[in-house]
């Protein structure tokens, strides 16, 4: 059984939001949602993830799961707020473990933050299969953009996360801490083994003037046409490619919110003693792109 997908894009992240689900009525999940996030006044809103709830609600859908393709460093996620509102579990990859220890280490987070990805409900492993309702899901591990990156294949869609992005664009950043670019083209060439009907779910995508944000793409365009892993290219010179391109990249906007945030699942730092919430920004330690 296929899925049905509902794609919401945010052009503030570049990010697409999917609503996967089996039928009106039936159950669905949600992957890689968005909370809405001001820097400059440290506000968050919660527009984006509202307009999801809007549609899961207009078709009666039931949320099973909330899924993250890996701790995102351009966006804050919304995985918190909509497991409040849905009752739905959170997942995300095992390598969450060592996300949230590293950057436990960078931010001097509270003593007690664990790091064990407990404050998610599930953590997958390669191979793990689960169900949405009706429908049949399995999880490939693709790390290289992070170590917790992965895809998740439902039915004859593919959810990549930050693999690759529309050919034109490329392909996902490898210097992140645990990144990796040999890993991040052994996972993309992984992908490229699917069956050669799979609708590809990008998170995101930067689309030129001339035309409007893209959700899908498929495998043939991929394996042919991607600038950076398309073709012939070989993981030398991907990784070669891949790691110039890399160093010449300015740090996202939000990396330093937002990874605070998506280590917790979507929830906020605790408060301090005055009742107020603070995310903490660590000085001088973003070195370009690292």
């Amino acid at each position: 059984m296929n899925p049905l997908v509902q794609s919401f894009y945010d052009p503030a992240t570049s990010t697409f939001t999917y609503v996967v689900y089996d039928r009106d009525g039936g159950h669905a999940a949600i992957v890689d949602p968005v909370l809405d996030f001001d820097p400059a006044a440290a506000r968050i809103s919660t527009a984006s993830a509202d307009r999801v709830l809007g549609f899961v609600r207009e078709h009666a859908l039931t949320v099973d799961w909330i899924l993250e393709t890996h701790a995102h460093a351009d966006h804050l996620t919304a995985a918190a707020q909509l497991r409040r509102e849905t009752g739905a579990r959170v997942a995300i990859g095992r390598g969450i473990t060592a996300v949230q220890a590293r950057f436990k280490t960078l931010f001097g987070l509270e003593p007690d933050f664990p790091t064990d990805g407990s404050q998610f409900d599930r953590l997958f492993a390669d191979g793990d299969e689960f169900a949405i309702g009706e429908l049949r899901a399995r999880v490939v591990a693709t790390p290289g953009h992070t170590d917790d990156s992965l895809t998740y294949v439902v039915g004859d869609a593919a959810f990549v996360g930050d693999t690759v992005f529309a050919p034109e664009t490329g392909t996902a950043r490898a210097d992140f801490p645990g990144g990796d670019a040999g890993k991040l083209y052994r996972s993309i060439r992984r992908l490229f083994e699917l069956p050669a009907d799979t609708r590809l779910f990008l998170c995101h995508d930067y689309p030129p003037a001339e035309r409007e944000a893209r959700a899908q793409s498929s495998l043939d365009e991929q394996r042919q046409k991607n600038v950076h892993v398309g073709g012939d290219a070989d993981e030398a010179s991907f990784v070669k490619l891949r790691t110039g391109r890399d160093a010449g990249l300015a740090a996202p906007r939000l990396i330093l919110p937002a990874l605070q945030v998506n280590i917790r699942a979507g929830e906020l730092p605790p408060p301090d003693a005055n009742g107020i919430r603070y995310l903490r920004l660590p000085i001088n330690q973003l070195a370009g792109a690292q």
